[in-house]
């Protein structure tokens, strides 16, 4: 499985791909502003996209996503610490796989993948 990774915090970028990487799947990119995810995940073959709401330009997640569904049908999986109503029902109306609170738990995140993975297989 090949997975976008869609977060302006660095530090949580790191470690999201090192759990990434121990889960086995390869990385296409990390990327941590709403235009370059609408860019990468449209230029490249990729699988999932695990992506933060407030990202580090004007396009947050939610929008940068209803960009990429309007080319590609990729899951997403939001990674935020904004779970503000508003946002879900934002988020909603595009669709997502599921959503996972900051900080990420090592074993939400394996099972969530791995339960997108099933369904693709």
């Amino acid at each position: 499985m090949k997975i976008l990774i869609v977060e302006d915090d660095q530090v949580l970028s790191l470690m999201l791909q090192k759990m990434i990487n121990e889960l086995g799947y390869t990385i296409i990119d990390a990327v941590s502003k709403g235009s370059s995810a609408i860019y990468t995940a449209i230029k490249n073959d990729c699988d999932l996209i695990l992506m933060d709401i407030m990202l580090d330009d004007d396009i947050d997640g939610i929008d940068a996503y209803r960009e990429i569904r309007q080319v590609k049908d990729i899951p997403v999986i939001y990674i935020t610490g904004n779970s503000d109503p508003m946002n879900l029902r934002r988020a909603e109306q595009i669709g997502f796989y599921d959503f996972l609170s900051k900080p990420v738990i090592f074993d939400e995140l394996k099972e969530t993948i791995r339960s997108i993975h099933l369904k693709m297989n």
